[in-house]
C-alpha cells in the first residue's frame, strides 16, 4: 500500500513539474510529434533540463518509495560501484574513518579494512541516505534483541543481524524482484530446504522467529563451506558457487576484497553494504543519527494459541488492540486471517499486556467469527441435485407427467435434463432424472 501512494504521489509530482517546468520556459520543445503528422526528427528537439531542485526532489520522493515499500528490494539498498563512481565528498574523514574501522575490526570476526571503495559506500549513505536510519533503527531495537538470542545459540557473530537490513530494510513481508520474501530473503525452494512452510494463509518466510532460524541454519552451513565469515556473507547473497568460481578464477585468494572483481556486480556491492550499515549503527550517535522511539519491544510480546479460525479484525474489534498492531506482529499471515487446522498449531502474537484482554474476551472473539461465519453465502441444495442424479426406464403406460410426479419434479426440468424437445416417450428409453423424493 505504501508502495502505491509513493508511486501515486511520483506520478502527480512530475506531472505538475513538467506543468511548472513548460511555464518556466525551462523545457522548450520546437515540435511535439503526433501521430500521422510528420514530426520534427528527435536530434532536433532540445534537451529536457531540470534544475538542481527539481532532481534532488524527484530522487528524494523514489528514494522514499524504496526504502518504505514492503516490496523493498536489498538491491535497492545495495550500492554498486557504478553509482558511486567519482564520489568526491567526505562527510567523514578518511583519517577518523580508518580508526573507526580498525576499533571495529579488533572487536569482530569480519575483516573491516579502510579502502577507497568501502569509504565511498559509507560517504554515500551518510550523505544521501541518513535520514532514513532513524526509522531503521527503531525497527532495529524491535528485531535485533531476538536476531541476537538465534545467533547466539548457533555461534555466529551477532554483527550478522546487520544482514537483515541490508536484505529486507527490515521489513518482513518484503519481497524482491525474483521471488525471494522475509527479512532474511529466502527464495521459495531453499525457504522449503529450511522447513518454511508456504501456503494460501500462512508464509513462514515471513515469521520473524522461523525465519531467523533458518537463516541462522544456512549461515552456519556457509561457514562451513569457506570458514570465513566474509565469504559466507558473500554466499548468502550469490550463492557458494559463484565464491567458489571468484576464488578460483582470482588465483586461489580468498580474501573478499581480493575475489570481489570476479563475483557478480550484485554480490560486489553487498558486502561493502553490510559493513557500511555495521559502520552506521555502532557510530550513529558520533554522526548525529539517532533512533525513532520503537512502539514496542520483542519481550513485551506473547503468543496464544488460537482455538478456530479468526480474523485479525475480529480481535482487533474485541480487545482494542489497533488491527495495523496486529498486523505487524503477525507478519507471516497472509491475508490477515489466522487458520485453525487440526493437528497444527497456529498461535497469535500481541502485546503483552493485552495478553489478559484477549483471553477474556476468547469466546466473544470465537462467537463474533462464528457469526460472521454464518453470513457467508451457502450452496444452495438444489445445486447439489448433480450427485443425486439417477437414469430411469421407461415402462409401459409412463409419461412425462406422471415420471414428474413419482420423483417430485417438473415436466419441463425432465426435459430440459434430456434435452427434449416433446413429450414423447417410448418404452425402454432412459432418462437422466434428479429426483427430489423416491
Amino acid at each position: 500500500m505504501m508502495q502505491k501512494f509513493f508511486l501515486v504521489a511520483l506520478f502527480f509530482f512530475s506531472f505538475s513539474l513538467v506543468a511548472q517546468v513548460q511555464n518556466d520556459s525551462l523545457v522548450k520543445l520546437e515540435a511535439i510529434p503526433k501521430i500521422g503528422v510528420k514530426s520534427t526528427p528527435v536530434a532536433k528537439l532540445k534537451a529536457v533540463k531540470y534544475s538542481d531542485d527539481d532532481l534532488k526532489r524527484i530522487d528524494s520522493l523514489l528514494v522514499d518509495a524504496k526504502f518504505n515499500s514492503p516490496l523493498f528490494d536489498k538491491f535497492e539498498y545495495v550500492l554498486n560501484d557504478k553509482d558511486i563512481t567519482g564520489t568526491k565528498t567526505h562527510v567523514i574523514t578518511p583519517e577518523l574513518l580508518k580508526l573507526r574501522l580498525a576499533e571495529i575490526n579488533s572487536s569482530t570476526p569480519f575483516n573491516l579494512a579502510f579502502n577507497p571503495a568501502l569509504e565511498r559506500v559509507i560517504n554515500s549513505y551518510l550523505k544521501h541516505r541518513k535520514k532514513y536510519y532513524p526509522a531503521l533503527m527503531a525497527r532495529a531495537k524491535y528485531y535485533f534483541p531476538m536476531f541476537e538470542q538465534y545467533l547466539d545459540q548457533y555461534d555466529i557473530p551477532l554483527e550478522m543481524k546487520y544482514l537483515a537490513i541490508v536484505e529486507s530494510a527490515l521489513h518482513p513481508k518484503a519481497k524482491s524482484r525474483v521471488g525471494a520474501t522475509g527479512l532474511w530473503q529466502f527464495m521459495y525452494g531453499t525457504g522449503k530446504q529450511y522447513k518454511l512452510a508456504v501456503n494460501s494463509y500462512v508464509d513462514e518466510r515471513q515469521d520473524p522467529v522461523k525465519s531467523t532460524i533458518a537463516a541462522c541454519k544456512y549461515l552456519s552451513h556457509l561457514n562451513n563451506i569457506f570458514n570465513d565469515w566474509d565469504l559466507a556473507l558473500a554466499a548468502y547473497n550469490s550463492g557458494p558457487g559463484n565464491v567458489l568460481k571468484a576464488i578460483k578464477r582470482s588465483g586461489g585468494y580468498r580474501n573478499y576484497w581480493n575475489i570481489r572483481p570476479f563475483l557478480p556486480m550484485e554480490t560486489a556491492g553487498y558486502v561493502p553494504a553490510f559493513y557500511a550499515t555495521m559502520y552506521i549503527f555502532k557510530y550513529n550517535e558520533e554522526l548525529g543519527i539517532y533512533p525513532e522511539a520503537p512502539n514496542l519491544y520483542h519481550f513485551e510480546t506473547d503468543t496464544i494459541q488460537i482455538k478456530r479460525t479468526v480474523t485479525f479484525d475480529q480481535i482487533a474489534e474485541k480487545t482494542g488492540i489497533d488491527e495495523e498492531t496486529i498486523a505487524f506482529l503477525n507478519p507471516k499471515y497472509k491475508i490477515d486471517v489466522i487458520p485453525y487446522v487440526k493437528k497444527k498449531s497456529f498461535s497469535v502474537r500481541l502485546p503483552r499486556n493485552k495478553v489478559i484482554d484477549f483471553l477474556d474476551k476468547e469466546r466473544e472473539i470465537y462467537a463474533l467469527a462464528a457469526a460472521e461465519d454464518s453470513l457467508r453465502e451457502k450452496p444452495l441444495p438444489k445445486y447439489f441435485e448433480m450427485d443425486k442424479r439417477i437414469r430411469y426406464k421407461v415402462r409401459s403406460g409412463d409419461y412425462l407427467g406422471k415420471i414428474a410426479r413419482r420423483f417430485g419434479v417438473k415436466v419441463k426440468d425432465i426435459k430440459r435434463w434430456n434435452n427434449m424437445r416433446g413429450t414423447n416417450l417410448r418404452v425402454g428409453q432412459r432418462l437422466f432424472i434428479y429426483p427430489r423424493r423416491m
